[in-house]
């Protein structure tokens, strides 16, 4: 049975980092791809970034780009998502998700659409 469990978010002020981590257990097969979404009420989920955990690329959605930076530890099969200068439209709840599809189905764009997925983490960022 695949869980993800996410943890790490919370209230910061604009410019403000965090870092929210995602514990993986489970098979999903042999070269997935782990994620991050986030939801806005009144907006259709957003794929954040992406990781091909076999080679390690890494995938990002404009928004976030050169901000945020996903990472994996394999040893402790965590996924992170490191978030700096945030913004207040980074406000929204995040998510972290799996599939095993492969290399074809991995890019952020994909991420609301993966197999798997967390429960959620809030992120707040005020001005």
């Amino acid at each position: 049975q695949v869980q993800l469990v996410e943890s790490g978010g919370g209230s910061v002020q604009d410019g403000g980092s965090l870092r929210l981590s995602c514990s993986v257990s489970g098979y999903i097969g042999s070269n997935p791809c782990l994620g991050w979404f986030r939801r806005v009420p009144g907006k259709e989920r957003e794929g954040i970034a992406a990781i091909l955990t076999g080679d390690g690329s890494t995938y990002y959605g404009d928004p976030v780009k050169g901000r945020f930076t996903i990472s994996q530890d394999k040893v402790n099969n965590t996924l992170y998502l490191q978030m700096n200068n945030l913004k207040p439209e980074d406000t929204g709840t995040y998510f972290c998700a799996a599939d095993g599809r492969g290399s074809w189905y991995c890019g952020s764009s994909a991420v609301p659409m993966f197999g798997y997925g967390g429960q959620g983490t809030q992120v707040t960022v005020s001005p």
